[in-house]
């Protein structure tokens, strides 16, 4: 019997073959895609039905790393899934797949007929818009979509009432939250943003991951030797800001600093999405920021990291130079965002012209190892949204240990804005607004592959929904939602899309 399931079980290459020479034998080829986490009797007579469509079944399983489904997802680890699908007497044949782009599999294995299951019913197109576009490129080839009919199961559902993903404060925070907001609201929330013209103006970052393995403590001096095994790079800082407001917003314009010394510029321009704009100024005193960190693969634990910066101010002509074209090209977006990384890009009087022409505008500092102490949100006299994490808000309130919300209410009376968002780390996050009462909503991350970028991805889609005129409660909702979903990525190895987040958002009111 185990023999005979792991014979189900392909990799990606050889179910593509092993498709193709079925299709050549004169078989009807039916497949089926999904997370198979929970099989419960939804996805059994979806299963059923799909067999029927055809000769072969084949499921094709996500991957772990690519399931953004929901809080605590997946319940099961990826070969135990697979292993789950391939025990099922209707498949025939199993394997994994990457699906950062959904549907990628489909399109390379070229079924005959792709099985959907209900659950594809009852989601609503304008919801899932990418979704159903990356589904109709399936239609320029040879695969029929054939949904099967019976009823439909919630994994999401199951998982929400019967498992004890989130503590009980978080889970009456989802009630209330769920019947104040239904799913729509939210939805058309993010979808109304898609015509909003953003210029964003920051400090742009390459990121770099060198992968590790710790070999052992040196005879000759106190330090532990590594042997190298891998790295990524990583556009980071205001270029990852740049990618997520991107998948909300129709345009984007970009205006940011790299070093005339190993600018990096072209991997940046081929790692932006098409609706980026981008305008660089170039320093000669330094390179584009660079951060290497060093990080044990076996543990994932960061053990040191080393900055490539000139963090001085830049200043005389190219400070003038950049302040007024900033000034010629504000008026034509509907919301200005700057992240202020405290690298030398942002100056005193760049602040000036930002503020003074300026319409909608959002600002995020970020403290820093390069900067600690030197670049707070102080600095800015006039706002309309800030976003920042507690120890950012407390240096600049010189209050170390007051309660966090009267810190919040006292820091938003004196920045001079319109909305504050406070990320709280494990204890969520906390917003402030005019008159009304501070929002508190928890975290809703079950899972931490990696908090480098969170940050950014919260002010990446706070700051656009609250230019929309979203409440309070939702602006932090939805903040706090795609915090949880970049702690699931490494470093900015992927912008958060539309798509995903909504998916998880989902999940999270069933």
């Amino acid at each position: 019997m185990e023999r005979a399931i792991k014979n189900k079980i392909l990799v990606l290459d050889g179910m593509v073959r092993k498709a193709a020479a079925l299709r050549r034998e004169g078989k009807v080829v039916v497949q089926s895609h999904g997370i198979f986490d929970i099989v419960h009797p939804g996805i059994i007579r979806h299963l059923t039905e799909a067999k029927k469509l055809g000769n072969v079944l084949i499921v094709t399983v996500i991957k772990d790393k690519d399931v953004r489904r929901g809080p605590g997802r997946p319940i099961f680890p990826e070969q135990m899934r697979v292993e789950n699908a391939a025990s099922l007497w209707m498949v025939d044949y199993v394997c994994m797949v990457d699906d950062e782009t959904p549907f990628d599999c489909v399109k390379m294995i070229k079924p005959d007929v792709f099985a959907k299951g209900q659950t594809y019913h009852e989601r609503d197109q304008k919801i899932h818009k990418k979704i159903f576009e990356a589904e109709k490129e399936l239609y320029f080839g040879q695969t029929k979509i054939q949904e099967t009919e019976g009823f439909s199961f919630s994994s999401s559902s199951i998982i929400n009432n019967f498992l004890d993903i989130y503590p009980d404060d978080t889970k009456a925070f989802l009630r209330k939250f769920s019947k104040k907001y239904d799913f729509k609201d939210i939805a058309d929330t993010l979808n109304n943003i898609k015509d909003m013209k953003v210029l964003l103006i920051g400090d742009g970052i390459i990121d770099e991951y060198h992968y590790c393995d710790s070999m052992g403590k040196s005879a000759k001096a106190p330090l532990v030797v590594s042997r190298y095994l891998a790295h990524e790079v990583f556009t980071g800082g205001a270029f990852a800001i740049a990618n997520h407001v991107a998948g909300l917003c129709g345009k984007v314009h970009l205006v940011s600093l790299l070093g005339n010394h190993d600018s990096r510029e072209d991997f940046i321009r081929k790692n932006l999405k098409p609706n980026i704009d981008a305008k660089f100024f170039y320093r000669d005193d330094g390179p584009t920021v660079i951060k290497k960190r060093y990080i044990n693969q076996y543990l994932n634990q960061k053990l040191f990291e080393i900055n490539y910066l000139s963090d001085s101010y830049i200043g005389g002509q190219m400070e003038s130079d950049i302040s007024a074209y900033i000034r010629s090209v504000m008026p034509g977006y509907d919301l200005v965002m700057v992240s202020d990384f405290g690298h030398g890009f942002i100056t005193g009087g760049m602040i000036r012209a930002i503020e003074g022409h300026a319409g909608k505008l959002a600002v995020n500092t970020q403290t820093n190892s390069a900067n600690a102490g030197y670049n707070m949100i102080t600095k800015y006299r006039r706002s309309n949204f800030i976003c920042l994490d507690e120890p950012e808000i407390r240096l600049a309130a010189q209050e170390r240990f007051a309660n966090i919300e009267d810190v919040a209410k006292n820091m938003f009376n004196v920045l001079n804005t319109d909305c504050l968002v406070v990320t709280l780390g494990k204890k969520g996050a906390i917003a402030v607004s005019g008159n009304e009462d501070a929002v508190r909503t928890p975290i809703f991350s079950s899972k931490v592959v990696d908090t480098v970028g969170a940050g950014d991805a919260v002010f990446a889609f706070t700051a656009p929904i609250f230019a929309s005129g979203a409440p309070l409660e939702m602006i932090s909702f939805i903040g706090n939602a795609a915090g949880a979903l970049a702690v699931q990525i490494v470093c900015n190895k992927k912008p958060i899309e539309k798509h995903e987040l909504l998916e998880f958002i989902h999940a999270l009111l069933r």
